[in-house]
């Protein structure tokens, strides 16, 4: 697998110690970080009581030779609303952040790892087996 974009529970579990998660990320060309995922974690912060270490340790990660946060751009919102309308017309929704989230790994030929089960319900899309 050399492309993963990384969401913000698998982030969450990473930085928990969760070996799996490591392992993966170990073996990728590429660690990719959607803008909505960044957004989630600062949100994550905010709430915390460790905001201020939590940036940092996301600062570095992010600098990491391998890691790219990729722009939300035309091609992403024209993968959103493709991915939210089959969603809608089948009555599965999920949350909208998570239709962004996938929505950037279409657009960037990206396998997502993630440790959320909806993400099944996207067709084509690909998602990261054994979490």
């Amino acid at each position: 697998m050399s492309r993963v974009l990384i969401d913000t529970n698998a982030y969450s579990a990473l930085m928990a110690g969760d070996g799996r998660i490591a392992d993966v990320l170990a073996g990728c060309e590429a660690v990719l970080l959607s803008p909505v995922v960044v957004g989630e974690l600062y949100d994550g912060f905010l709430n915390g009581q460790q905001n201020t270490k939590n940036r940092r340790i996301l600062q570095t990660f992010r600098e990491r030779p391998r890691t790219v946060v990729v722009p939300v751009t035309d091609v992403t919102s024209e993968w959103f609303a493709r991915i939210k309308y089959a969603l809608r017309r089948r009555g599965t929704p999920i949350p909208i952040n998570d239709v962004w989230i996938a929505a950037s790994c279409f657009e960037h030929g990206a396998t997502l790892l993630t440790l959320d089960l909806h993400f099944d319900g996207i067709d084509g899309l690909l998602v990261h087996p054994g979490f």
